[in-house]
């Protein structure tokens, strides 16, 4: 896996980033640390990415399943240290799962598996971070 991330000028606080498959992504600082706020933040980037890797993991494993999901949002809250590095010390998620005839069992052990065995990016953010986890079911019917 392989990533460039370039600084877009002297103007500022902005990177591009180009993934190995071919996509970009805009980053931006905040004002006070000479960004325009154009972008999101690398850290929520990392955010993102966390959300994004444990949805697909959730989604893959209902459907293998069998389960008729139809929707997945995470919602996430993140807490960081006050002192640099800054790095996160705490994150929820929580999922709102859309389908038909959904189980709160099955959920529950699609985010278990995910955040327990499958999703890297959780694995890594652990070693700082304690990790929660919650959920809710919505019905498609």
């Amino acid at each position: 896996m392989e990533c460039t991330v370039r600084w877009t000028g002297v103007h500022g606080m902005q990177f591009v980033a180009d993934s190995g498959s071919g996509h970009s992504v805009v980053m931006d600082g905040a004002p006070e640390g000479g960004g325009h706020n154009l972008a999101p933040r690398p850290m929520e980037m990392l955010l993102a990415g966390a959300g994004g890797c444990t949805a697909y993991d959730v989604v893959l494993i209902l459907k293998r399943g069998r389960i008729d999901v139809q929707g997945c949002e995470v919602f996430i809250k993140a807490e960081r240290a006050v002192e640099d590095p800054k790095v996160f010390t705490a994150i929820g998620f929580h999922f709102k799962v859309r389908g038909s005839k959904l189980s709160e069992a099955a959920v529950e052990r699609a985010i278990k598996l995910s955040h327990d065995k499958y999703c890297s990016a959780t694995a890594m953010l652990a070693k700082t971070a304690e990790i929660t986890t919650s959920f809710e079911l919505l019905s498609a019917d």
